[in-house]
């Protein structure tokens, strides 16, 4: 008997998981073309021929040369987002900090010609898993800020913990091997931790309650507020500390 024809979902399903083996099989051509020749090297007949396609199929799946490449670098950020360690509750969260950036800096050094390809050019900064990994980084930020120990707004702080990681991973990249010192990565990671946290939480207890003690206590000292508003918000702040002693009870 012949087989039985695959009814019109079935033949979408397979046919579009086919289109999307193939579309893998180009980028992980085109990462391979990459990483052994260049950004020179990853041309569409090249990267066909590596792949065992005709170039046109190329166009059909990522529009042009530029559509790969973007394509290529979703994939680095996808790689890089699966190394990242989430830890909703780390012991420490300075640790934690300074582990999430070496992660960030041993990915861009074991990937070079791929990382200068992912952060080469700020329009990329709207991939999807970039914004994933923005977003493991921002629950780190809130956490030290909740803690009492963010010394910045969290929006520099992101854009610092980020521009020194990879500033140190080009930096490096561009270097010739014999002046590459690992101290330089070191430094750089205490001179961000250094810049974005206290050496002592401003907050002794977490929580709004702890919070709003250690900012009730500085208030009278805030001239950028009128009396008026001090004084509104000293009968907010007395709210929130008093309301963990009414929870405690």
């Amino acid at each position: 008997m012949s087989p039985r024809p695959q009814s019109g979902s079935g033949a979408s399903d397979a046919a579009a998981i086919g289109r999307e083996q193939t579309r893998q099989r180009v980028i992980d051509a085109a990462i391979d073309l990459l990483t052994r020749g260049g950004r020179d090297a990853v041309t569409t007949r090249a990267v066909a021929d590596a792949a065992g396609l005709q170039p046109p199929a190329i166009y059909r799946l990522f529009g042009d040369k530029d559509g790969l490449l973007d394509a290529v670098a979703e994939h680095g950020f996808a790689a890089f987002l699966a190394t990242k360690h989430i830890d909703p509750d780390p012991w420490d969260l300075i640790e934690d900090l300074r582990a999430g950036w070496d992660v960030a800096v041993e990915f861009g050094l074991a990937n070079p010609v791929l990382y200068t390809l992912m952060y080469g050019e700020p329009t990329r900064a709207g991939s999807a898993a970039f914004k994933a990994g923005m977003e493991i980084l921002m629950g780190r930020i809130r956490r030290l800020a909740a803690g009492g120990w963010l010394r910045v707004d969290e929006e520099l702080a992101a854009q610092i913990i980020h521009a020194t990681a990879r500033g140190a991973v080009l930096t490096w990249l561009s270097l010739p091997e014999h002046r590459r010192d690992p101290a330089l990565l070191t430094t750089l990671r205490e001179s961000m931790v250094g810049a974005v946290t206290n050496q002592q939480p401003a907050v002794r207890d977490a929580g709004p309650a702890g919070a709003a003690r250690a900012l009730r206590a500085a208030l009278p000292e805030q001239m950028a507020l009128s009396g008026a508003e001090r004084q509104l918000l000293k009968e907010w702040l007395d709210r929130l500390a008093a309301d963990e002693g009414a929870a405690a009870d």
